[in-house]
């Protein structure tokens, strides 16, 4: 199963409003070269490009179709397909961005300080990331993993290690002369019930879940997950299901 840019962007502004917080959040500076890593279908890239007009933008990705995506949309841009962990350039960035990327890549504590030596004197990064594993969406994902008859593929689906924010200011501070942390949960109201909860994580978070699965599994899998949706995220007044969406963030500069 390969990503999609289609199911990614079936919630885009929502998916949208984090990258336009991060990216606000970037401090004032000369941007003449700047990165988007895990660009996706371009979004946050023209996030990016929008605050830095005269920066020469350019962003990666390891989906073809996420990459596909973002040329259509941002022509005059360069995208290429590669992956973040081993992504080794040869120049120096005054700004990298990394919205919603990093959580698939694992070993930060090496990761984290080999992206702030890519940037340049004065440069920042500005990563976010999804707070959000012991969430009902993915404790119930885990657990229907576990205890189906699909268990010997996906039961042990593990995520990279996710950190809070004094282990990242930690990390970064000995590498950086600011760091900035924060983490803000962002409550979406989703039309559709539930179905659109389990709509939105088939861009993300199940996707590991369901790539081992044939498409029976898949379709089972999907309907117990939507059972467990409707339990854990009832209807608000007007029919719109609330998500509560908990995010990590941190701007550093070097």
């Amino acid at each position: 199963m390969t990503w999609s840019a289609k199911q990614y962007t079936a919630f885009e502004n929502e998916r949208t409003r984090p990258v336009r917080d991060l990216v606000a959040a970037i401090p004032d500076q000369e941007v003449r070269l700047a990165i988007d890593l895990g660009c996706g279908p371009g979004n946050s890239t023209e996030v990016l490009a929008e605050r830095f007009p005269d920066a020469a933008v350019s962003g990666i990705d390891s989906s073809e179709d996420m990459i596909a995506a973002a040329n259509k949309r941002l022509p005059a841009i360069q995208f290429e397909v590669s992956d973040i962990a081993s992504w080794k350039p040869t120049q120096q960035y005054d700004v990298i961005l990394a919205n919603a990327s990093l959580q698939w890549v694992p070993d930060h504590d090496v990761l984290y300080p080999q992206l702030v030596n890519q940037l340049a004197p004065g440069g920042s990064i500005a990563i976010q990331t999804p707070d959000n594993l012991e969430e009902p969406a993915h404790r119930m994902a885990r657990e229907i993993a576990a205890t189906g008859t699909w268990a010997s593929k996906i039961g042990g689906q593990m995520h990279p290690p996710r950190h809070g924010a004094e282990y990242y200011y930690n990390l970064l501070t000995p590498h950086c002369s600011r760091v900035d942390v924060w983490r803000t949960t962002y409550y979406h109201p989703l039309g559709g019930g539930a179905e659109a909860v389990v709509e939105w994580f088939k861009g993300s978070a199940l996707h590991p879940y369901l790539g081992p699965l044939s498409e029976a599994e898949k379709a089972e899998f999907l309907a117990r997950y939507l059972v467990a949706m409707k339990e854990a995220y009832p209807a608000a007044a007007d029919g719109k299901v609330l998500l509560p969406f908990p995010r990590l963030f941190v701007v550093a500069s070097r």
